[in-house]
């Protein structure tokens, strides 16, 4: 297709001598704003020389780009220029059939109007006209090939300035400034979707920020951001949590982030690991004892409850305390009151309790070795967090944070790890979980020498969690539901799928596989 230079040439000069004496000039000219369209991206510079070179070959002393707006049938006036002395003021809108650009951008018709005070029909044209001063005009519009965009209006102060052929020859004109608008447009409007974008992004970074902003809680993996979605959703109540998982899956990293989630976030975190400390000793660390209520005591101590009040309070290795002070226990989650030993006053507290166990409390209570009623008073909203191996998508953030973390303790510069012994990490089973794998990184940056991770993979070929005897009947039911995942692709359903394998209805099968935190890997 012929661009509107030659089609110009073509039709004022029908293939051979120029018809008109300006035709070369005119040519010059089109030549001229071509080049002008290509240096300049700004729409009011390219005003500013349209107004600069086309009195060379036609009366110009005002030019208006008007621009339809399709959500409220306009036309805008982006811009006016002009090169006699005056004060232009750009910007206005109004509606299509009051303008005479609006006519244009409906009929796709240039028009020239010799006198525009008698242009009565178009009564904002007239105020314009009158503004300025402005008598007559030839007004093209500006359409590309995929839009119909709007118009440009060229004016002069004096009346019937125009002709057919400086219509015909504007016409032109308007068809190269179509394609530096439309350009223009489109970068305005990548611009502005880019911005829109950065503004998304920023929100939804600040939305996870808000809604996730659990400290050290590291990964991205399906199975953690479901434990993270359960920790958002009970943080902001004051119910009792049962975190359950292995040791060292991070049960404690959980409970910190459901007090700092909470209201109670400016209060007291009190921990307290029930299986650290003797039995006839854990009461008082609990509730507290007067001066003399035993052998030793020799000054009034304050138990964690009363430490924790309007706090949290984490009980860790729940599933250690006896029998007998799981009665005491279970009246204070009930009653939020207790008496220290050797004292007769009750105290009223107010705290939230969290509790943690790697023991299956369930089976416990069918033991008899664990009470019902506190079990349940207990579980009101359990948390399973997942094992490591169940995460295997999450090693490697965790891996990075545990080197960065000790390498700057110990001023090494670990700027690298081995992607075949990142994989060896992913593929092993971490039986100790998070807590195994910080101190076998920590081992890895002390024997690092280099830039590089040294990893001592040949520590990792020992027997998997997989290839040991399960230590509880729920990590042998995991396991057992795990290998039959894997044989079956994790196909659930079907006459070939894990939940007919295991004689078990598929629902059944889902249920066990979120009580028991098993997730497909991503």
């Amino acid at each position: 297709m012929d661009s509107p230079i030659e089609q110009y040439y073509l039709t004022m000069g029908s293939g051979s001598a120029p018809c008109d004496e300006r035709l070369p000039e005119r040519y010059r000219t089109l030549l001229d704003v071509a080049s002008t369209i290509a240096t300049h991206r700004d729409l009011g510079d390219l005003a500013r020389d349209l107004t600069r070179l086309l009195p060379r070959v036609v009366p110009v002393n005002f030019i208006s780009l008007g621009l339809y707006n399709p959500h409220r049938h306009t036309m805008k006036f982006q811009w006016l220029e002009a090169n006699v002395p005056t004060s232009l003021v750009a910007g206005f809108e109004f509606p299509v059939e009051e303008t005479i650009s609006g006519h244009v951008w409906e009929t796709q018709e240039p028009l020239l109007v010799r006198d525009l005070a008698q242009a009565a029909q178009w009564p904002r044209s007239r105020e314009t006209v009158q503004k300025y001063g402005i008598q007559s005009s030839c007004t093209v519009p500006l359409t590309t090939a995929v839009r119909r965009l709007g118009a440009i209006g060229f004016a002069s102060v004096q009346k019937a300035m125009y002709e057919e052929e400086d219509v015909e020859f504007l016409n032109h004109v308007g068809k190269l400034v179509a394609v530096a608008v439309d350009h223009a447009l489109a970068h305005e409007e990548n611009a502005q979707l880019r911005e829109k974008l950065a503004k998304e992004k920023l929100y939804l970074e600040e939305e996870i920020k808000a809604e996730y902003n659990f400290e050290e809680i590291i990964g991205k993996s399906q199975a953690l951001k479901r434990v993270l979605k359960d920790v958002h959703t009970v943080a902001a109540t004051d119910s009792t949590v049962l975190i359950l998982g292995e040791t060292g899956s991070g049960k404690e990293l959980v409970a910190r982030a459901l007090h700092n989630l909470s209201q109670r976030r400016e209060r007291t975190f009190v921990k307290l690991n029930c299986a650290a400390i003797p039995t006839g000793l854990l009461e008082s660390e609990l509730f507290g004892h007067e001066r003399g209520a035993f052998t030793g005591a020799i000054a009034t101590k304050i138990g964690r409850f009363e430490l924790a009040h309007q706090g949290t309070l984490f009980l860790d290795e729940v599933g250690d305390i006896s029998m007998e002070l799981q009665v005491k226990l279970l009246r204070v989650l009930q009653e939020q009151e207790f008496e220290r030993l050797g004292s007769t006053k009750t105290l009223r507290v107010n705290v939230r309790v969290i509790a943690a166990t790697n023991r299956d409390l369930e089976q416990m209570v069918q033991e008899q070795k664990f009470r019902s009623d506190l079990y349940y008073r207990l579980k009101v909203f359990p948390v399973t967090v997942p094992p490591l191996r169940d995460r295997s998508d999450d090693i490697p953030l965790l891996v990075r944070h545990f080197a960065q973390k000790y390498a700057q303790r110990m001023n090494k510069g670990i700027e690298t790890i081995p992607s075949a012994s990142m994989k060896a990490l992913q593929n092993y089973g971490w039986p100790g979980n998070i807590r195994e794998l910080e101190n076998f990184v920590e081992r890895a940056v002390i024997l690092s020498s280099t830039s590089e991770l040294f990893v001592p993979i040949s520590e990792l070929k020992r027997p998997t969690v997989s290839g040991q005897p399960p230590t509880t009947l729920e990590d042998a039911e995991r396991q057992h539901i795990l290998k039959t995942l894997r044989e079956t692709r994790w196909v659930i359903g079907g006459p070939a799928g894990a939940a007919a394998r295991l004689g078990m209805k598929r629902t059944s099968l889902q249920t066990k596989m979120e009580k028991l935190g098993i997730t497909r890997p991503v």
